[in-house]
């Protein structure tokens, strides 16, 4: 199983916003009915911020590789583009 925990750092005052954007256009539900999609999840920090941490979890590489091919992992890129300054990535390979 492949788990990812993503952190958008967004820009200042942006990641309620970009959020809201994300689970309006549905991205976490299309996201959560991909084969071989396990979890799907946004955090946000309790200390407020600007950082919003997404929780993925994959059947394998191969799920998420096709998972990178979908409109809606697009549609993430292009509003990371309008409120993200970075994303970093945390990969784990876990047992079942």
């Amino acid at each position: 199983m492949l788990v990812l925990n993503v952190t958008y750092k967004c820009r200042p005052g942006t990641m309620k916003t970009f959020l809201d954007a994300v689970l309006a256009e549905g991205i976490d539900v299309a996201s959560r009915a991909e084969d071989g999609n396990f979890r799907y999840e946004f955090f946000l920090p309790a200390a407020g911020g600007d950082d919003l941490l997404l929780m993925e979890k994959w059947r394998d590489a191969d799920a998420h590789a096709a998972h990178r091919l979908t409109p809606h992992y697009a549609r993430l890129s292009e509003l990371k583009a309008d409120y993200v300054l970075d994303t970093v990535i945390e990969r784990f390979q876990a047992e079942d």
